[in-house]
Order: C-alpha cells, then structure tokens, then sequence
C-alpha cells in the first residue's frame, strides 16, 4: 500500500486557537498529521527568527499517525523546528492557519501565517495558507471545511511549482452564499496606521498601534475583488522578491 503523506500544521495565533483546531479536523484524514505551533499568540511576527533566547519544544499529544508539540518561538520557528528536530525531514505538505481575520493583499507582508509557508515553500513543500475574514477568537470555521478540504486535496493530489505557495482567504460568510473558489492575484493596499498615546502610572508615556486598511484600484482580478464578491480568494506567491520589470531599466543605469 501506499504510504500516507507527512502532512505539517501550524499557524500564528498558537496551539490553542479554534483556527488551528478546525485545521487539524479537516486536514488529518488526509495523512500522518505533526503539528508544530506557537504556545502564544504570534500574530504580526511575519518572517521573525528567535536568535535571542532558546528555543523549547513541549510534546502535547501522540497518537497513532498524529503528533502535536507547543513551542515558544515564532511561525518560522516552529516550521524550522519541525523539519530539523521533530520530524527530522521534511514533510510532504504544509498547511498553516486557520488564521483568525484576513491575511489578503498586503496584510500577507505582516502575516506569521503565510511566513510559516513561505518557509515550507524555501524547503521546497507544498504549503497552503488558510485565513477566515473574521478576527474573533470565537469565530465559527465549519463553513470553511469544505473549501479547506477541497484545495488540500487538489495541492496533495497535483502538488506545488517550485518556489510556489498559496494564500487562501476565506469569506466569514455561509458556504452555501460562497460563489466558489477564484484564483486571482494579490491586490494593492496600504494601511494607514496611527498610534494611541497613553500615559502609565509613572508618567511614562506609551503606544498602543491602530490603522485602517486602504484598498487601491478596483480590479476584479484582485484577492480583495474575490472576498467582496463571496469567493474564496487563491492567491499564488512565490519567495523570490526579484522586481523582474525594473531588470532593465536599472541596468541602464551603470
């Protein structure tokens, strides 16, 4: 018989979050399952190394095909931990989240969810990012099943080009409003942040960070365009930062 696929889960808002639970539910069945995820929340990490402290890992649970360890480091951390100590190899698949709130156009800059398959990606695994739009710790990921499962299974049957990963964002919506899942690229977006200035018992003052996301342009090509028109949003990234379009003109400069 076929062997199972080695399947890695992790995510950024910990071991704990119900993201990573649902995650956990839907994608087992798929293989033997290793889940390696923060024991805090960690969002906003991006790609954050731990180089300062040790790192720790703690064995929650073990079972037949599935283990479950906590760590004290990041979303990369926890990837780098897993294939170096944990599973000793790397896996056959990664998938990450499921993140609480968007990780769609830019926010995929500041996210400890798409870093931890970026890193899967650096090592060559297929490795799928999955966000819910709705940032509450109480939010309800059962309509997401169904697409989760249905992307799984397409990535464990077909794979991933090198160097490619995939950002999915999921509508907080009922599956049944969802019109289907579009593949579409990242859209442009800024946030424009501000900061709350308080003052501690001592006097010393303190910042607490607020901002509102900004879409630019309206195409319907766009992750942002999907999510607003109740589609699952795939978006394919890739590592390689290289702007190809400017090679030439700045050539031309030296």
């Amino acid at each position: 018989m076929k062997e199972k696929p080695l399947i890695l889960i992790t995510n950024d808002d910990s071991l704990n979050a119900p993201g990573i639970r649902a995650l956990i539910d839907f994608i087992r069945p798929f293989g033997r399952t290793v889940v390696v995820a923060p024991d805090r929340p960690q969002s906003g990490t991006a790609h954050a190394v731990t180089i300062a402290h040790p790192l720790r890992l703690e064995l929650v649970s073990k079972k037949t095909d599935y283990e479950e360890y906590s760590c004290n480091g990041t979303p990369a951390d926890c990837v780098k931990l897993a294939f170096k100590v944990v599973m000793r190899r790397r896996p056959d698949f990664l998938f990450s989240g499921i993140n609480h709130g968007t990780n769609a156009s830019i926010n995929i800059v500041y996210s400890g969810t798409m870093a931890a398959v970026l890193e899967g990606a650096l090592a060559g695994v297929p490795s799928v990012g999955f966000s819910l739009c709705n940032y509450s710790m109480n939010a309800n990921f059962a309509n997401s099943k169904t697409f989760v499962r249905t992307i799984a299974e397409k990535v464990i049957s077909n794979g991933l080009p090198t160097g490619i990963c995939l950002n999915v964002n999921i509508p907080d919506i009922p599956a049944e409003q969802i019109q289907g899942i579009k593949v579409c690229r990242q859209s442009e977006g800024t946030w424009q942040e501000d900061f709350d200035e308080r003052e501690d018992p001592n006097g010393r003052k303190y910042y607490w960070m607020k901002g509102v996301f900004v879409k630019i342009g309206n195409g319907q090509d766009t992750d942002q365009w999907a999510l607003e028109n109740n589609f699952v949003s795939v978006v394919p990234v890739q590592f390689d930062l290289t702007a190809i379009t400017a090679l030439d003109s700045l050539k031309n400069w030296f």
